[in-house]
């Protein structure tokens, strides 16, 4: 079978724990080359992986022949000049959450992408995970009937982070917003069959006046065909927790630790009758690793020239979200 080579730009303990195992379980892909800004911690990792390229900059490792797609997964701000060069370079672009810092660098990125003929796509795995596409068919199946209220929460303790870039607004662009409440985001609007957010409101603590990230948000949508929902995010919290829950005029159905790969998990519905709950019923659900969905569906659409489930103008609205989301937070 033939295999897409892979290069990660941005190769850093998230990489090294998830995204380079994920690429070498994937059937059809295979790591060829990373990088990190300092060449001689790329040649030590690059040999303790036995990866046989390795690169200080993003230009050179997709200027390689022997690369055929990038995983990107430096931090936010840097998103941008990167799949600009994998794209100029004619390399396939995947890239992790958030797509960038901006709402009009995502459009530029996508862009470049569809004109230089290469396959984009961002990284939202959880739309691969089998306990996210349960609760989709529950809900467009009508089991809880109309859907009139969603909320999700993202929280863990950010000093456990070995991304230190994530509390410098200009790496990151925000903060649990725009690295765990965008899960939350997109999970919602996958859910809801990508309906379209018309409204935005958020709060945020500390604001941004000091030119760092918040450290807590909450943000309420309401959405297109009426449906409502609200986002809390935190990294003042002193564990790590995921929910996510769908609110109908039948019932619910809700989940916790919703985010995580590789584990089981439990899915929740309860019905009511004349005010009150009348059953709880619960479903199981194992959840495989969602890196490796996702590289090998990427690596099948560059393969058999088909488009990606994430679609482009999925991942620009949610970059549009985030964007209004901050703004309205300064007011």
């Amino acid at each position: 079978m033939k295999k897409i080579r892979y290069g990660i730009i941005g190769f850093g303990a998230f990489a090294e724990r998830s995204i380079l195992p994920a690429i070498r379980s994937a059937r059809n892909s295979e790591i060829v080359a990373i990088q990190k800004r300092s060449l001689d911690m790329a040649k030590w990792k690059a040999e303790e992986h036995s990866v046989p390229l390795y690169f200080d900059s993003a230009e050179a490792l997709v200027a390689s022949k022997e690369v055929d797609a990038v995983f990107i997964v430096s931090a936010n701000s840097q998103h941008y000049a990167e799949t600009i060069a994998a794209a100029n370079a004619g390399k396939h672009v995947l890239v992790e959450k958030p797509m960038a810092v901006s709402f009009l660098q995502a459009k530029n990125m996508a862009e470049a992408c569809d004109r230089a003929g290469v396959r984009f796509m961002v990284g939202h795995m959880l739309r691969f995970s089998p306990l996210l596409r349960r609760m989709k068919e529950v809900v467009q199946s009508g089991m809880i009937g109309e859907i009139t209220f969603a909320q999700s929460h993202f929280i863990y303790d950010v000093k456990n982070s070995q991304r230190s870039w994530v509390l410098d607004k200009e790496a990151a662009g925000g903060g649990p917003l725009f690295d765990i409440a965008i899960h939350c985001l997109d999970s919602i609007r996958f859910v809801l069959n990508d309906d379209h957010v018309q409204n935005v409101k958020s709060m945020m603590f500390p604001d941004h006046s000091g030119g760092n990230v918040e450290k807590t948000s909450i943000l309420t949508l309401q959405f297109s065909k009426g449906t409502l929902a609200a986002i809390y995010s935190s990294y003042d919290t002193p564990y790590r927790q995921g929910f996510i829950e769908f609110f109908g005029t039948k019932g619910s159905v809700s989940a916790y630790q919703f985010t995580p790969s590789n584990t089981d998990t439990i899915l929740e519905f309860k019905f009511g009758k004349e005010g009150k709950i009348e059953r709880i019923e619960k479903e199981n659900i194992h959840v495989p690793d969602l890196y490796t969905c996702e590289v090998e569906h990427f690596s099948d659409c560059i393969l058999n020239g088909t488009m990606p489930v994430v679609k482009n103008e999925n991942s620009l609205h949610n970059q549009e979200i985030l964007e209004m989301a901050l703004n309205d937070s300064k007011k």
